[in-house]
């Protein structure tokens, strides 16, 4: 059943993706490109994303846990922080360069579009180099702690 709520999910997901034009890498460009050919339709879909998820934390937060698992895993760090911060961006000018993100580019593969398979193969090395590097970073900082115990 947690496998089809998933799917079920996702495809609403990208339905409404693909609907409100995110898979379009001009759509999305044009909404970043401010001194030109400023297209605003997408802060609309965003607003309304916006408005789902408030209104959709405040009421599942409501309850003593989520219907498939046995707790809520919410992030623990409430700071912004550099590695918050330098993500966001590199998400941000990623997105406006491309016209991609990771939820728009996952439906464009589905219009068979070959700038979202090299997106979607440079995301996948990203966060293979993401995950050796905070691996190495994190082995680092152990060894730093016992050499400083």
């Amino acid at each position: 059943m947690r496998n089809i709520t998933a799917l079920l999910a996702g495809a609403v997901f990208g339905t409404g993706i693909a609907i409100s034009g995110m898979i379009n890498p001009a759509k999305v460009q044009n909404f970043f490109d401010l001194a030109g050919t400023w297209d605003p339709s997408l802060a609309f879909v965003m607003t309304g994303a916006l408005l789902v998820t408030f209104v959709g934390y405040r009421l599942v937060l409501k309850r003593p846990a989520p219907v498939f698992d046995t707790s809520f895993h919410l992030p623990a760090k409430k700071q912004l922080d550099l590695p918050l911060l330098a993500g966001a961006a590199t998400f941000g000018i990623g997105w406006g360069i491309t016209g991609f993100c990771p939820g728009g580019s996952i439906p464009a593969l589905g219009l068979a579009e070959p700038s979202a398979l090299i997106f979607i193969a440079a995301m996948v090395v990203g966060i293979a180099l993401a995950r050796i590097t905070g691996n190495w970073r994190q082995a680092s900082a152990s060894v730093d702690a016992d050499a400083d115990g």
